[in-house]
């Protein structure tokens, strides 16, 4: 008798365990085709923005609008101010995360003419920790194919970008780098990097 007990303690153990698994493997396949999807979207209107007819004014505001949206701009200007964001006081903060939003846009925007004719194909979807890798392959006319990755995060309730990985190079990260950088040769000055900012979007002062 206690031989099968623990036979079936056992064999409802292996079930359970699964069971678990199935969950988790399905919850991971929902979430790899939600961010697939949500990635297409936004692909296919950054796409019909950029080979559109309107003026450079009406796709800079088509294209806030589609950033505002698709990425967790708040959180990625966090994460590219690394340390120095716990030292930045409420006000710095805020001008920050102002400024980092409108950088954001003009880097793209500026640009828009060397993605004219641009289309992007998908690839796989990965599961990482918390996040979705979903892989695309851009082309632009004259140019090589571009192995583009983006990361995908469920984490404030839906899907939003939080990372573009180029040809194995993450932007964020390059970014967090950069400002490092600018922060250790001007004593790390918050105030510094700021009027840095104001001044690559144009308002200077």
């Amino acid at each position: 008798m206690p031989n099968r007990r623990r036979f079936l303690v056992t064999i409802i153990t292996v079930v359970l365990q699964a069971s678990c698994w199935t969950v988790r493997r399905t919850h991971a396949q929902n979430l790899g085709a939600r961010a697939s999807e949500f990635v297409k979207s936004i692909g296919d209107k950054l796409v019909a923005v950029v080979n559109g007819s309107e003026s450079e004014r009406e796709k800079r505001a088509k294209l806030t609008a589609i950033i505002d949206d698709a990425v967790d701009v708040d959180g990625v200007a966090q994460f590219c101010l690394g340390r120095f964001w716990r030292s930045a006081s409420a006000d710095q903060q805020r001008n920050y995360i102002t400024l980092f939003h409108q950088v954001l846009v003009n880097n793209i925007t500026s640009k828009l003419g060397d993605y004219r004719g641009v289309r992007f194909t998908l690839g796989r979807t990965q599961q990482r920790d918390d996040s979705t890798v979903v892989s695309t392959v851009v082309e632009r006319p004259n140019n090589p194919p571009t192995n583009v990755d983006w990361i995908i995060s469920n984490a404030a309730g839906g899907p939003k970008i939080v990372d573009v990985i180029a040809e194995g190079t993450s932007l964020r990260l390059t970014q967090r780098q950069d400002y490092a950088s600018y922060l250790s040769r001007n004593n790390n000055s918050i105030d510094a990097l700021i009027n840095a900012m104001r001044q690559q979007v144009g308002h200077a002062g």
